[in-house]
């Protein structure tokens, strides 16, 4: 099997471009997402900019320069939002996943969503969406980052609180496993 890679672009969750920041890698997800266009929603700019209230680190998200806000401002867009919305159960708690759902399914790129239910739902629906082992592994496949700079990643978003499937010393052995590498 080979491993997927990203169509052509990217469109970010509050999750992976949170943790990155809190383990002060912010400018590494920059350079690993190089050559691809990144996209944030708006809903997932408001998140940040929410969190960034109580952790002000956050807010230099909000001004990486790779990042391109993606507005739900069109009646398309709005119309998407809310079929997902209602697709992954979009309470206050996945307003992000629907908004980057809706963008990814628009343009046709990949959604990066740590989240296994929004993951699941997407699939179902036949969005692209990967997490961010995935990510960590293609940066690996493209020669961005080796295997043990990945698994020291791994370690330090998870000491910033991440959930991930795995641990920075078994990055290798999952990501084969899953086909990633």
């Amino acid at each position: 099997m080979s491993a997927p890679t990203a169509k052509s672009g990217l469109v970010f969750d509050t999750t992976c471009l949170n943790h990155f920041t809190l383990a002060d890698r912010l400018d590494v997800l920059g350079d690993l997402r190089a050559g691809l266009d990144s996209f944030i929603p708006e809903p997932v700019r408001m998140e940040i900019r929410d969190g960034a209230a109580t952790r002000p680190e956050l807010a230099q998200i909000l001004e990486a320069d790779w990042l391109q806000a993606v507005p739900l401002d069109t009646l398309d867009r709005i119309k998407r939002f809310t079929v997902w919305a209602g697709r992954i159960g979009a309470g206050s708690r996945h307003v992000g996943e629907a908004s980057v759902l809706a963008v990814a399914e628009e343009l046709g790129i990949t959604a990066l969503i740590d989240d296994r239910d929004a993951t699941r739902t997407a699939r179902t629906y036949g969005v692209d969406v990967h997490g961010t082992i995935w990510l960590l592994a293609s940066a690996c496949r493209d020669g961005k980052l080796t295997v043990a700079a990945a698994g020291n990643l791994v370690e330090g978003l998870s000491a910033t609180g991440m959930r991930l499937p795995c641990g920075g010393g078994e990055f290798h052995r999952f990501a084969a496993r899953h086909g990633l590498l």
